[in-house]
Order: structure tokens, then sequence, then C-alpha cells
């Protein structure tokens, strides 16, 4: 399953003339990513598909002063690029060649107020987002949790009418998007449409403190899932290897290695974790298709057939795990697409 709706390309003349932009901007712990964006309003419903017109990418710097004059320099050179330029409408009145901007950034976001709070990695404590950098651009701004953000990326990467190898349309029906990041948590989709609960927590798995080993949260509980599953917590448990998972996977199908038993301790410990996540998602959300994404997920296929072999044992010792048809709802997102930042662009749509 590796279809993929998302077109990268210039604008042509007679594409510009039917254009409206968006930007999009995903706000990292490294680095800050925009990408200027075309897709109507139909695109996480009716498969129409996303068009990357240009990307940038600048260093993130730590600061909350530092973090807005970096979101406002990406937002600029979008409205500034090439591409944007060659976009015009029947008023060709620069600034109505964009419908808005959509930031996807980590930490505890109120999409509502357009505020993030307590991006510990960026020494943010408050950031009134959407103000700020819409006093910087002139441009409606919204804000978005970074998970959120790429679950809507991934999600058009599949499109809405695209039935990623299954013979269902998936439109209409409920889908999550599982971040396998420096932490663990995952998007949902209702309809094409993301569901934030109550109080913008839903998707918050990797706290759900069901782990056996009982480490020690930096929420404060013992036992989370993304204590042996997130990017993190997998550097911890691998420190010789930078991504860790190829190395460990590897080890773990080599018996003649030295490290194969400790290869496999560990591959038992976060693909175990993986699959309660997964296991989690079905039995609460009951999603017709998990999508796969994040740091870890560039793995690829052998993660991905590692998490499969996982699943399939349980299948053998649990009839109703076995009717939950798990293995068939997975779908690896590519490593190589900005999801978050595409996503972010297409927040504003799911308002």
């Amino acid at each position: 399953m590796t279809q993929t709706n998302i077109v990268v390309s210039p604008a042509t003349d007679a594409f510009a003339k039917t254009a409206r932009l968006r930007i999009g901007v995903d706000v990292g712990g490294t680095k800050i990513e925009g990408v200027l964006v075309d897709a109507d309003e139909h695109a996480l419903r009716g498969g129409v598909g996303v068009r990357v017109l240009d990307s940038v990418r600048v260093p993130a710097r730590r600061g909350e002063r530092q973090v807005v004059e970096d979101v406002a320099t990406v937002v600029n050179a979008m409205m500034h690029s090439e591409a944007a330029l060659h976009v015009s409408d029947d008023n060709d009145s620069g600034m109505s060649r964009f419908i808005g901007v959509g930031i996807g950034t980590p930490g505890r976001v109120d999409s509502a107020a357009g505020v993030v709070e307590n991006i510990a990695n960026l020494d943010v404590s408050r950031l009134d987002l959407s103000n700020e950098i819409g006093a910087a651009c002139g441009l409606p701004v919204r804000v978005e949790n970074d998970v959120n953000a790429a679950a809507l990326g991934a999600y058009a990467l599949i499109g809405g009418d695209d039935h990623v190898g299954h013979d269902v349309d998936i439109s209409d029906d409920t889908v999550a998007f599982l971040n396998l990041g420096t932490g663990l948590a995952a998007g949902i989709l209702r309809n094409g449409r993301l569901d934030h609960g109550s109080s913008g927590v839903v998707g918050e798995i990797g706290h759900i403190p069901v782990e056996r080993h009982r480490w020690q949260c930096p929420c404060g509980q013992c036992g989370c899932l993304e204590t042996a599953a997130g990017g993190g917590a997998i550097i911890r448990q691998w420190p010789q290897a930078n991504p860790p998972m190829p190395d460990v996977l590897a080890k773990a199908s080599d018996p003649s290695s030295p490290d194969y038993e400790l290869a496999m301790d560990v591959k038992r410990t976060v693909i175990g974790a993986i699959a309660d996540a997964i296991d989690i998602l079905a039995v609460t959300v009951d999603p017709r298709v998990i999508m796969i994404g994040g740091g870890t997920a560039r793995t690829g296929e052998p993660l991905m057939a590692a998490i499969q072999e996982e699943l399939r044992h349980r299948e053998k010792n649990s009839r109703f795990i076995e009717s939950l048809h798990l293995c068939d709802r997975l779908f690896l997102v590519p490593g190589t697409e900005p999801v978050g930042a595409i996503g972010a662009a297409l927040s504003a749509l799911s308002a």
C-alpha cells in the first residue's frame, strides 16, 4: 500500500487560475518546516489530492520569541515564494491568493484559542501563536497539535476515496494515525474531521500505564506505553545505534549476532508496546484504517513485519483479537512526505 495523492510540482498557468493557497508549518524540536499547498475544500473527503507547490526548512531555536520569529520566517518565505507569485485570482490582489496558515506544534494546544503551552524541548511555556503569527503575516492562522496535523496529512496521502487496498471506502469512516515519534500518540479522524474530544487529549494513548516494566514516565505515572515505544525510550534501551530500530530488528533476526538476546528483548518490549497501542485503538476507537507514521516508522517494512508478527501471535491466543483483523487495518505512511506540514495546511479545513 504505497499509493499517494500528494503531488509536488510547480504551478502551471492553467492551474494558477483556480488555485487557492494554504501555508502549513510543522514545528519540530530541531527544525521548522513549511509548505505551500493547494487543496480544495473537498481534499479530505473527495480524494482530490493535495498539491505541494513549494517547501522550506529552517533550524528550530529555543525560546518563545525565537519560535515566533522562526515560524514567521517560514510563513513569509512561502508567501513570497516563486510558486506563490505565479498564482493569481480574478482580483489579482496578492493576499487574496491565500486562504490561511495552519501550524502543527508539540505541547498542549488549545486550537480554539490558538494557544500552545509547554513545548519542553523549545523552552516554551506559553505562546498565543495564532495571534502572533496572524499579526506578522496578515492571514488567518489555526494552531493544531502536531500529531493531529500529521493525521490530516497522512489521511491526504491515502485520499478520501482511496480504498487503501481494502474493498471499502473510508471517506465516511473512522481513521487513526499512530505516531511513533519522540513520544507515542494517535490522531483520530471521523468522516475526515479531527476528533479533539472535550479537552484536546483524545489519542494520548502513550500515557496509558499498562507497560509491564513499570518504568517512570515524565508525566508522573509508571508503565506508560511511551516509556517503552517512544523514540527516546527506544534510544535508552538501544543506545549503540541511531536510529535504533533498524539495528535492533537486524540483530534480533540474526542468532549469530553477539547482541541477539539483547536485541530480542528490546524488540519484544518495543513491538509489544506498539501492538498494545494498536489493540487499544481498535477496541476504543475502532478505526477502519490505522496509519503508522513518525520517526520510528521510517524503519519501514521490517518494522511493519515485526508488528504484524506480534499481532498474529496474539490472534492465535484470542479469537476476539483474531476477529478484529488488525493486520488488515494497518497502513505504513511513506516517510518521505512532509505529512505534518501538509496536515497543518489542511487543518483549517477540519475546524
